[in-house]
């Protein structure tokens, strides 16, 4: 890419989107959209050609148009199927026909089997069934995987893939509904600490591990796939590590200085028990994150507190 390429990221507004597009604005790129910031709907065939034939977009990011975490999973899986799937089928074909150089597809850790050996290889996709929970998500994102591979091997285009960890940072969703485990937890921590409430229930009993990237973190990774790296071969994006919810919970509630109980809800589903990326090959080439996951829940955690500051001198 060069400054002046023309740039599409598809997206929901969450996180990823808008993570890759100040990411891309700050390193001076001047034709940076994204689906959200036009209102361009990717589920509608006509519009994406549309667009593809005016604009001639030469790289696209493409991300999911409808996730969440695990009770989002429950509440809307036809959903999550079907917008993902229109969506990367309409734009991976769009992109093909009207000439991009190259496409950065994202996946997601819920497409491993769920007894996948730790730490995650693409070697082990498709070798058993993926967590119920995210079990429609989850095959939507490796339908899209199948399409890249499909279009690779017919049409030589250039789609790589990238399988990263659960993204999160500041612009992450903290809907209870929606979000994923960490967006959510740094909710009811805020509230309970401000409604002085004397508990925070978490879903599940706390012992599933989960990695996290920092937004930050994972956009400058997508950035150095997308100008070093043209192989078929899927890519994972992650820190190396991973925390139990338990930990994770115990950490924002240090950081949000709630005194409070934490209640693990034994009723609600874990997930899958571990999601631990086998990220070496992306490390060999020379990417490697910078913000540990203290520090990455400190900047959100500040983020959201300003946000709320924000809403109330409204």
């Amino acid at each position: 890419m060069n400054k002046e390429s023309k740039i599409l990221i598809v997206g929901h507004d969450g996180v990823i989107e808008k993570s890759l597009v100040k990411a891309l604005r700050s390193k001076g790129f001047l034709k940076v959209t994204s689906s959200s910031k036009i209102a361009l709907d990717t589920t509608i065939q006509s519009s994406v050609y549309q667009f593809f034939s005016d604009e001639r977009p030469e790289y696209v990011f493409l991300a999911s148009v409808r996730s969440g975490g695990i009770e989002a999973n429950q509440k809307y899986p036809a959903d999550f199927f079907y917008a993902n799937s229109e969506s990367q089928n309409n734009i991976v074909y769009a992109a093909q026909k009207f000439g991009v150089k190259k496409l950065l597809y994202f996946a997601s850790s819920c497409v491993y089997p769920k007894d996948a050996a730790q730490p995650m290889s693409p070697d082990c996709l498709m070798t058993g069934r993926v967590e119920k929970t995210s079990e429609a998500y989850a095959m939507a994102k490796l339908a899209g995987i199948g399409l890249c591979q499909a279009f690779q091997a017919q049409h030589q285009f250039n789609a790589i893939i990238a399988i990263p960890a659960t993204v999160y940072g500041p612009e992450a969703d903290t809907q209870i509904e929606t979000a994923h485990v960490m967006g959510a937890l740094i909710k009811k921590f805020y509230d309970a600490k401000e409604n002085h409430l004397p508990s925070v229930t978490v879903w599940g009993t706390g012992q599933a591990r989960r990695e996290f990237i920092f937004s930050e973190d994972f956009a400058d990774a997508c950035l150095f796939l997308m100008d070093r790296y043209d192989n078929a071969q899927i890519m994972n994006i992650g820190c190396k590590e991973d925390i139990s919810i338990q930990e994770l919970a115990q950490t924002i509630r240090d950081v949000s200085g709630f005194s409070g109980e934490i209640i693990f809800d034994k009723s609600k589903p874990d997930g899958a028990m571990r999601k631990l990326l086998d990220s070496a090959q992306i490390m060999t080439l020379g990417w490697r994150p910078k913000i540990s996951i203290k520090e990455g829940i400190l900047k959100t955690w500040n983020w959201y507190v300003e946000q709320q500051r924000k809403e109330k001198q409204k």
